[in-house]
């Protein structure tokens, strides 16, 4: 699937951080943060798929819900562009405590 791509705000950071999410129709799943920023994040989930412009709330685990919205989808992972940035101390806790490996530039996020 091919979509535009826009600047980021600010560089994702790599992350294997455990959460759940839920659409504004009231489905859930579990799912996984691959990558994180105080503007956004890339979500992986194989049990609940969802579209471009859906609304989503997504509960990491340790934190409130962050709600936003689905900017893009392929296969299980989607982007999401927070309501709020986070504040960049909570982001570089996350990162510190969650941190993976692998770099960022990802093919899917």
């Amino acid at each position: 699937m091919s979509r535009q791509i826009t600047p980021r705000q600010t560089q994702r950071r790599s992350v294997a951080l455990a959460a759940t999410w839920r659409t504004q129709s009231g489905l859930r799943a579990n799912c996984q943060i691959s990558d994180i920023s105080a503007h956004g994040c890339c979500v992986e989930t194989k049990g609940l798929y969802v579209k471009v412009g859906v609304r989503v709330v997504i509960r990491p685990q340790g934190l409130e819900g962050l709600t936003g919205i689905v900017r893009w989808v392929e296969g299980p992972h989607a982007g999401v562009e927070f309501d709020s940035p986070l504040y960049q101390p909570v982001v570089d806790h996350l990162v510190n405590l969650h941190a993976t490996r692998r770099g960022v530039g990802l093919e899917h996020c």
